[in-house]
């Protein structure tokens, strides 16, 4: 098996996700309290003695027929893959919030310098079709509104590679006008609304975009906007 690293920062149930995942697979380890997305992720990969390595986020929790148990092709060591993930709010089922096997050696020299962190690891990308977990992410109102944001500003900014311009589209859509009714939907779409009005005004704008890994810029921007 691949070392499992559980990534925190301030999720509210962090510390009962990752006891979950302790039950299950008692070696997963756990990186918390590291300020910044790439440097949380090149932290992850200093804990792990393995060529490839899981990364588990804390909002995550995992489905019960997921196992780690995947082992890559020798010609696929430089991928990054990432499994599909159930939105609690709105239903969407994909990559976003999904349990990641990253490449040990290219996390560790990452472009920091990229808002989205995925895609700063490897050009090389495989979406895997197994849900690995539901992404928790409607705890409270701020961070209910801080992942629809920092999403939807990755959507509507198309810094993602490999984007599909209708599958984006439809994507935003949906969180922007779906889920109301769930626990915290409404600051999840206000968020969307939001993140999606940031990312197209600043598409163009590198700057701008990468202070969506900044969570303490991203509390002001909430507290400017919902309170």
């Amino acid at each position: 098996m691949y070392d499992i690293v559980f990534i925190s920062y301030k999720e509210p149930q962090a510390d009962e996700n990752y006891s979950r995942l302790k039950e299950r697979f008692p070696l997963a380890k756990r990186v918390h309290g590291v300020k910044g997305i790439h440097s949380a992720h090149i932290a992850a990969a200093k804990k792990s003695f393995t060529k490839m390595f899981w990364i588990v986020d804390g909002d995550a929790v995992i489905q019960n027929d997921f196992d780690f148990s995947y082992q890559v092709p020798d010609h696929q060591l430089d991928h990054v893959h990432v499994w599909r993930s159930l939105n609690p709010i709105n239903d969407l089922v994909y990559g976003y919030g999904g349990v990641k096997l990253f490449p040990k050696k290219l996390t560790l020299k990452m472009d920091t310098s990229k808002p989205d962190m995925t895609t700063s690891i490897s050009d090389k990308f495989r979406a895997m079709p197994e849900i690995s977990n539901i992404t928790k992410f409607n705890t409270d109102p701020f961070s209910t509104w801080r992942s629809a944001f920092r999403e939807c500003v990755k959507l509507s900014s198309q810094v993602i590679n490999r984007q599909k311009s209708a599958e984006t589209l439809e994507r935003l859509e949906i969180w922007s006008t779906v889920g109301q009714e769930r626990e915290f939907g409404s600051y999840a779409i206000a968020g969307a609304i939001a993140g999606k009005e940031y990312g197209s005004n600043n598409k163009d704008n590198p700057e701008a975009l990468y202070k969506i890994n900044d969570f303490d810029w991203l509390e002001d921007r909430f507290n400017e906007q919902c309170k």
